[in-house]
Parts: C-alpha cells; structure tokens; sequence
C-alpha cells in the first residue's frame, strides 16, 4: 500500500535534518564546540597559526585538523566572515523537547525566553548569551520565521550556544499554551502594556516564567499576545523609544530574576 503524502512528506523532512550540517567559525566558537561533548564533529579546517591557539582542544577532541592557507581558507564558508583562520563543521545540538527542559534540571526559578519571529542571527546569540548568563533554562523560537543555528549566530553567543538550549518549535502559541500547563506563567512583552515587568513579577518570583518577546518593529503576534497570561513592558525613564530585541532580552531575564 503506498504510503499517504504527508507521511512521505515527514520521512523526507527526517532525512533531511539527520543530513544538515552547520560551519562554526572563529576562535571562540569553535574551541567551545571541540569541548562540548555533545557535539557531533565533522570537519576541522585551520590555518597553522589557529591550531597553534587550538591545539589542546584539537587534542581533547581527538580530531584530525586540515591545515589550509589563510589566503585561500578551504572551509565553505562565506568568504566576508571573520574566521579567524578556524572553522569547524558539526551537526546541529540535540537539547531533547521543550519539556524535557522546563521540567527537568536546571536553574531555579526557571525562566525560558521564548522568540517570536526574530530573525537576526546577531540578535539569537545575543540572546543566548544573556540566557546564559541570567540562568536561563532555554531560549525557543520558531521553526519558520526565525534564526537557525548558523557560524553568524555561534560567533554572535561567543561559546553560549554549546551550553544554552537553542529549541525550536512548530508553533510558538502550542509552546506557551504547553508551558502554562506545566505550571509556567507567560509574560509578553509590549512596550504598550499598561503593567511593567517588575510588577507583574513581584508575588511570583519563585514561580516558572516564560518571556516572551517580538521580533523589532512589528513586535509580538496577535496569537502569542492573545495566548500570554500577561503583557508587560520595561520601565524606561522616558518616551525616547525602544531597546533593541536583544538588550530587552538581557534587562527583563534581570527584572525577572528569581
């Protein structure tokens, strides 16, 4: 019996993510990816001068480098980016589901960001090195609309993306309706929003909260808006406009820290 289209269609979609592979750049990125255990490596490319840096990393990962001039650097990768003589390829981190993350170990009170539509990859590694740093248990975005794991994002999250969780949904409304049944409250924010952060927190700082936030200019939508059990905005000291996605990100994990 053939099998229905849909059916061919997901098979097809599996195959396809097994096979993609991601090029990390620059120092920093890819001695972080060459400790992480996690991580499924391909193919090392380096100058002489890079693996000199590397090497003990090169070492503990047990990989054998391609040693490759800097004038003509071998790796695929886009001839304006600043690799700094290294890149490596790997297979993009598996974190498991949504709530293997928010229920399971982890930084307490837990507090994941949630993205919707943003789609710079310099904005995401931001993000997660704020994640990071504010004890964040995940940042989540969407499959569609939003910034897959590129070298531009790991050199963005200077290290964070090998130990931040990077998931990414189908449908970012199904994400915050699941994490408010696992006990999660869900703040969207709004610069519009009549309550600040601050005070929608205060009461339930010991309580799971998601974050959510919009992508710059045309901000949350109306789906995830309806779907928050709050809107909130950042207190700012005047009407002299908005944070960028990134450093809202960074100063509402800290507002809402536990």
């Amino acid at each position: 019996m053939q099998k229905p289209k849909w059916v061919i269609a997901k098979e097809q979609g599996k195959r396809a993510a097994a096979a993609e592979t991601v090029w990390l750049f620059g120092l920093h990125a890819v001695r972080d990816a060459l400790l992480n255990p996690r991580r499924e490596r391909l193919r090392l490319v380096v100058t002489q001068n890079a693996l000199a840096k590397l090497q003990d990393a090169v070492t503990e990962a047990g990989m054998t480098p391609e040693i490759s001039d800097p004038r003509k650097f071998a790796a695929p990768i886009d001839q304006g980016s600043v690799h700094q003589g290294a890149a490596l390829e790997v297979k993009p981190l598996d974190w498991g589901s949504l709530q293997d993350i928010a229920l399971g170990e982890g930084p307490e009170p837990a507090r994941i960001i949630l993205l919707d539509r943003v789609t710079d990859p310099h904005n995401v590694g931001a993000i997660l090195r704020s994640a990071e740093v504010f004890g964040a248990r995940a940042v989540v975005a969407v499959q569609r609309h939003a910034a897959p794991e590129t070298g531009a994002l790991a050199k963005t999250a200077s290290g964070a993306l090998e130990r931040q969780p990077y998931l990414r949904v189908r449908n970012l409304a199904d994400a915050m309706t699941q994490l408010q049944d696992m006990g999660y409250r869900v703040l969207g924010l709004d610069g519009e929003a009549d309550t600040t952060i601050e005070a929608a927190i205060d009461g339930y700082r010991d309580r799971p909260t998601a974050l959510v936030l919009g992508a710059e200019g045309p901000g949350l939508r109306e789906k995830s808006r309806e779907t928050c059990d709050a809107l909130v905005r950042l207190d700012a000291a005047g009407a002299f406009g908005s944070l960028n996605v990134s450093n809202a990100a960074a100063v509402a994990l800290y507002a809402a820290r536990g």
